[in-house]
């Protein structure tokens, strides 16, 4: 055989020779067959193979120009074995002029390739997962040239995207081989909003199209690549310069990156080659990226890991710029199941909240605001499951269990009709919830005020669907986080209004500002902290900048106008703050009855207990306050001095530990001893266990979530108060590490129902 000298051609031609084989009728074989022969011949290589990944992760060869026909789908590489295998596991391109004395050499006789000294390799990619191997080999000994790599490379990234979309190998032909997803796929992640649903995956970062992957006209496509280059750093010049972000911190470090990397010449020049050798501009951005995330993911070093994090969102602004959309645009379908690398809150409220059922996110957090809108809006969501953007496709069938943090997609049988069970079971039980509206009693005839939280007007109309006795706390930040600017006096009011108006009545507490650490607003003061948690943010940052505070305190009382006003204030850690916060607010009153504005019919002042040092000082200034409500959240993660967060560290602690109940019973006794209302909001009073413990305790006010008032009212209506209360004061001095087993083993004798036994058991 007559050795070719592999030489670079146009490489727009091979594309245009690709896209007309792609238009052929032929069997997934005969397509495959030719194509490696097509690309040989084009590239001038004596051969070209494809290996495509197997299930078992081996690499099959499926196709080859140049070596024996007979080891088609009988050549199988395991991972990481041979030259093959080390493209593979690398991510990256390889070339050698010899291959036989290469250590990672695997000889394989059934294929002929003994004549064969230089080999190159590239990986096939896919979202940044392994589809297969692309190999050319010549007999000459030479240098593979970088723009050689570079041609494979663009074949490479099309034959990804045209072999997944089954345009060239048949789903039935080449059963088997997980070039398109398949399998079932179980992922572990976080629940960050509870619930159950059924439907299908649909990407928030869905790949290019194979009907968008190669041009006719390379020019134009770098004309309308410069162009979406230029609005993407305009977009960003306006957003650092405008003076929506004038304080620093974090979001404009974040857009001080995206604009270094926006001018990154290394990043720019392979956009530009990538459509130069063909590709349209968004094949181009999706090629790039590809490689970029292939290789940034197996980087042990974090920091390479955030980086490859604002390229990902780089790319995507600049799709977006080629597209002409300002922001992402995307129709759901019915039952549709989001998966996204993470989400913003603004972002969740733009889709259509009938067709979707559920999120699932590689990243994000239980404090994340996404999270806490998705509760608002009754849309379970999962956070932190990796790789989930990768191994799913659109239209795939999703169970999403936001109960126990699990994502499964494309579930067999069995793990279907398991869930489906589950439905049933939880269908019959919201029925029997919905039932529940009236007051919530004990056993014992004890009175509970059960309440909910919310942070969006549409959250409003839980009250009336579960019959809940007034909202417990209202957060106020999510109007301020969605703006570019600082809301308007007459909008926040608006607001404000709108709520109490959607209350009927029914009392409502208003949470000032909780701004800093996590929370981010564009005009507002913010900076980077090595422990935001515990820096600048809340009623420090309030105090500190008073214009921010007084304008919203001005807003609530204009607000309430004739109508109860009840407003408590967060991340209190001293007296002196409190008094200072309700002096602010006395000074706003002043000056509304001073101009002649309508004042509320009363008003009453809260604290916000979460820390342990006001705790303590409780005596101090209560009476500073009317009400008191425990943020519990936040209060235990001091207390234990452990981030409920950090999975290392958020189970080192049971809030039914002996010490932290005699905290609350501290608490609660300090009101009651000076006639102060008291209530608890967080997590902890939406478990049942832990609820009825609090109840028993003496608390008679719990604020959670809506979706977790009737679970928490049948408990409510089978727990003996006074028992329970009787059990816990003679074990509260007790040794144990958490009173949690010697409740669940004494259940009924301790006044116990089922349902707090049952739950407690999960944890």
């Amino acid at each position: 055989m007559e050795a070719k000298t592999p030489n670079t051609r146009d490489p727009r031609r091979l594309l245009r020779r690709m896209r007309e084989l792609m238009a052929t009728r032929e069997n997934a074989q005969d397509r495959l067959d030719h194509l490696t022969t097509l690309i040989a011949d084009e590239a001038g290589w004596d051969v070209c193979s494809i290996y495509l990944a197997r299930r078992s992760s081996a690499l099959e060869l499926c196709a080859t120009h140049g070596l024996k026909a007979e080891a088609v789908h009988h050549t199988r590489l395991q991972p990481g074995e041979g030259l093959v295998g080390l493209v593979a596991r690398r991510a990256r391109p390889f070339a050698t002029f010899d291959a036989r004395s290469h250590p990672a050499f695997s000889y394989r006789p059934e294929t002929g390739e003994e004549p064969f000294n230089t080999f190159v390799g590239v990986p096939i990619l896919r979202g940044g997962r392994l589809v297969g191997v692309l190999t050319a080999q010549s007999t000459v000994e030479r240098q593979v040239g970088e723009d050689e790599i570079d041609s494979l490379q663009t074949v490479a990234m099309v034959l990804a995207e045209i072999v997944a979309s089954g345009d060239i190998v048949d789903a039935e032909e080449m059963a088997g081989l997980d070039v398109r997803q398949s399998k079932p796929e179980r992922l572990q992640g976080g629940a960050f909003s509870g619930g159950l649903v059924k439907g299908v995956a649909v990407l928030f970062e869905p790949h290019v199209g194979s009907d968008r992957l190669i041009s006719e006209d390379a020019a134009g496509e770098e004309a309308r690549l410069d162009t979406a280059i230029d609005g993407l750093r305009s977009s960003i010049d306006d957003m650092l310069e405008s003076g929506r972000v004038p304080f620093g911190g974090p979001t404009r470090d974040v857009l001080q990156a995206y604009r270094m990397f926006a001018h990154d010449r290394g990043w720019l020049e392979r956009l530009r080659e990538a459509v130069r050798l063909g590709l349209t501009a968004e094949a181009a951005i999706e090629r790039v990226r590809n490689e970029n995330r292939a290789r940034l993911m197996k980087a042990a070093d974090l920091t390479f890991r955030e980086r490859l994090h604002d390229l990902e969102d780089l790319a995507n602004r600049l799709l977006r710029h080629l597209d002409g959309n300002a922001a992402p645009q995307i129709n759901l379908p019915d039952n549709a199941i989001l998966i996204a690398r993470n989400i913003g809150p603004a972002e969740l409220l733009d889709f259509d909240r009938t067709k979707l059922l559920g999120v699932a996110l590689e990243e994000g957090s239980a404090s994340s605001h996404a999270a806490i809108v998705a509760k608002a809006l009754g849309i379970p969501l999962i956070g932190r499951l990796e790789g989930a953007l990768d191994r799913a496709e659109n239209g795939d069938p999703v169970i999403l269990d936001a109960e126990f943090g699990v994502l499964h997609i494309r579930p067999p049988v069995d793990v279907i009709e398991a869930y489906d069970e589950r439905l049933q079971v939880l269908s019959i039980r919201r029925l029997s919830y919905a039932e529940m509206r009236g007051p919530s009693v004990t056993l014992d005839g004890q009175r509970v005020g059960l309440h909910i939280n919310a942070g969006l007007l549409v959250e409003l109309s839980h009250l009336e669907q579960t019959g809940a006795d007034g909202v417990g706390l209202f957060r106020t930040e999510f109007q301020f986080m969605v703006a570019d600017t600082l809301p308007r006096l007459d909008a926040q009011a608006a607001v404000y209004g709108s709520v109490l108006d959607a209350a009927n009545g029914k009392p409502v507490v208003f949470r000032t500002l909780d701004l800093g650490g996590d929370k981010v607003a564009p005009f507002a003061p913010s900076m980077v902290e090595p422990n935001p948690a515990l820096g600048w943010r809340a009623i420090r940052m309030g105090l500190d900048r008073p214009g921010l505070l007084r304008y919203q305190l001005r807003a609530l009382i204009q607000a309430a106008a004739g109508r109860p006003l009840h407003v408590m204030f967060p991340m209190i850690s001293a007296p002196w703050e409190m008094r200072a916060a309700r002096a602010m607010l006395e000074r706003e009153l002043q000056h509304a009855e001073h101009n002649r504005h309508p004042l509320p019919s009363e008003v009453k002042i809260g604290l916000m207990l979460e820390t342990p040092g006001i705790a303590w000082a409780i005596e101090h200034v209560i009476d500073a306050v009317d009400f008191v409500s425990v943020g519990a959240n936040d209060l235990m993660q001091y207390f234990f001095a452990a981030d409920r967060q950090n999975a290392r560290v958020s189970d080192r602690y049971d809030v039914l530990s002996p010490a932290a109940l005699g905290l609350f019973r501290q608490i609660r006794n300090a009101c009651a001893k000076h006639d102060v209302p008291v209530s608890v909001c967080g997590e902890i009073a939406s478990k049942p266990l832990e609820a009825a413990v609090l109840i028993g305790l003496g608390y008679r006010s719990l604020s959670m979530a809506a979706a977790n008032l009737g679970p928490i009212k049948k408990l409510i209506s089978g727990l003996d108060a006074d028992k329970l209360g009787t059990w816990l004061a003679s074990r509260m001095d007790s040794p144990a590490d958490s009173l949690r087993p010697l409740l669940l083993n004494a259940g009924a004798e301790a006044g116990l129902p089922g349902e707090a036994v049952e739950n407690g058991r999960r944890i």
